[in-house]
């Protein structure tokens, strides 16, 4: 495998719809492709937060009187423009991400779906109206809440940031966003695009840094709601500095979910979703399987499943993990389970790339024999490991799943459908699934997990969404005369 290493210019925070370079201390970002510096991002601070906001605070008062049909016009017209430069949108998530040009063109894919039921909101958010006595009426209507302000992380650089500013900026919402240090193109990307689109200049701003950038976020008096997705540990902390000072919060945390499989499932159904749940997108996302659960008799699915983790090829069919450090962490977690007594029986460790030898690639890898109190089994591994435990039953199954802190994602595999309920009544995770290895919701349903993978209440994404980025007025008007019909007039 052969790279062609590109360079981009060096990152500029973009605030009142220009480009601004920033006197900033700078940090490189590097394609985990194969080490390579691609860029530069300035280390922003509450200065430049600040500049973001105050212009995002005076677009506000425009942004916000204009109708929804209105406003949701830019988003058909940013929809088209991702659907039309999906390809070199894709190439840039590769690039700064380490996917697979297939999985990044998936990303893509989902950001035009967000996009599109965006442009369904004129439809789905209508007052209600009710004559509640003779000539007085009651009235609600959803008013936008200001500035708000969105973190986003590495792992989906182009799709996390459409979960929520095509919502919150239709709603009527200015906003500020802060994207990962790590992959700050592709958010540069869609700014372009946005503005290309027509969107008012400083409705939409971006300013790029680390943890003094999120400090400001949750700090600054004029920024009324905050989004975050990234680790549990960073979560709480963002949670709890906003919500200290009087903000709104959804903060999404980490996971680990669980796929327990019974022995009557679907031998190569089951392989191949669990293969894929926990390579994709080198097991970094929220939603990948990283636990599974054999209740009785399953060797021959856990043979398959090695089978199909064989076929996944590290630059080829899998993609690289983020950093050099990611695939330090990743392998001792596989050290650490192995010298505990687990049995690895796929390894994907020291995985070379020929052509790339400097990327950070980590195999598909399969242990087996995990018990529950080893690190590999309770704590995010963010790659694509799967750790396999044992039981004797669906109740001690369930026992290990709701066990973890965590409550993200969990499915269960078998052909029973009495079973199935059983499984998805009892698991404690917000998003469930049957015989599917990755459960995400797609629109309209909302994305949102339990436990000490969310922080807050509401989601930002879907038809749920509505409630995080509004705010709900009550009007009561009356028409009739002074004289009273009863006790409600």
């Amino acid at each position: 495998m052969t790279m062609e290493t590109l360079s981009y210019p060096e990152v500029k925070n973009f605030i009142n719809g220009n480009f601004v370079a920033s006197d900033a201390k700078q940090m490189n970002v590097f394609s985990p492709l194969n080490g390579a510096s691609i860029s530069k991002v300035p280390l922003s601070g509450m200065k430049e937060v600040d500049q973001a906001v105050q212009v995002a605070k005076e677009a506000f008062k425009a942004w916000s009187n204009q109708p929804i049909k209105e406003r949701v016009q830019v988003f058909f017209r940013f929809r088209s423009l991702l659907e039309k430069n999906k390809s070199e949108i894709a190439q840039l998530v590769h690039l700064e991400n380490g996917k697979t040009i297939g999985e990044a063109e998936a990303e893509v894919a989902k950001g035009i779906e967000l996009c599109e039921f965006t442009c369904s909101l004129p439809q789905l958010l209508h007052d209600e109206i009710l004559e509640v006595s003779k000539g007085v009426e009651c009235r609600t209507s959803h008013a936008p809440l200001g500035v708000v302000a969105c973190i986003t992380p590495f792992n989906f650089p182009h799709m996390v940031p459409l979960w929520t500013l095509p919502n919150a900026l239709c709603l009527g919402n200015t906003m500020v966003m802060k994207p990962s240090e790590h992959v700050p193109l592709s958010t540069i990307r869609i700014a372009e695009l946005l503005k290309e689109a027509g969107l008012p200049d400083g409705v939409f701003n971006l300013v790029n840094g680390d943890k003094e950038v999120v400090e400001a976020i949750c700090d600054h008096p004029d920024i009324e709601a905050v989004s975050f997705v990234g680790s549990t540990r960073v979560a709480k902390i963002v949670y709890q500095r906003a919500t200290s000072n009087l903000k709104r919060c959804v903060a999404l945390g980490g996971a680990k979910n669980h796929l327990i499989v019974l022995p009557d499932a679907h031998v190569q159904m089951t392989a191949s979703n669990v293969a894929a749940s926990m390579s994709g997108c080198a097991g970094q996302r929220c939603m990948a399987a990283s636990a599974m659960v054999a209740v009785g008799k399953v060797d021959h699915i856990i043979e398959a499943l090695c089978e199909e983790a064989r076929k996944i090829i590290p630059g080829k069919n899998l993609g690289s993990v983020i950093s050099k450090e990611a695939k330090i962490r990743i392998e001792r977690y596989i050290n650490e389970a192995e010298a505990a007594g687990a049995k690895v029986l796929v390894d994907g460790r020291n995985a070379i790339v020929e052509g790339a030898e400097d990327g950070y690639y980590v195999g598909p890898t399969v242990i087996d024999f995990v018990t529950p109190d080893m690190a590999i089994a309770k704590e995010e591994v963010f790659g694509p490991v799967i750790a396999i435990m044992r039981s004797n039953s669906v109740d001690e199954a369930l026992a290990i799943e709701n066990g973890s802190n965590y409550g993200n994602a969990a499915a269960v595999f078998t052909q029973n459908g009495g079973m199935a309920r059983y499984v998805t009544e009892r698991a404690s995770a917000g998003m469930v699934g049957v015989n599917i290895g990755v459960p995400v919701p797609r629109e309209p349903f909302s994305f949102g997990g339990w436990n000490e993978s969310k922080f807050g209440v509401s989601d930002i994404t879907g038809k749920s969404s509505i409630e995080f980025w509004t705010k709900l007025k009550k009007t009561t008007t009356k028409w009739n005369p002074e004289d009273r019909t009863n006790w409600m007039s």
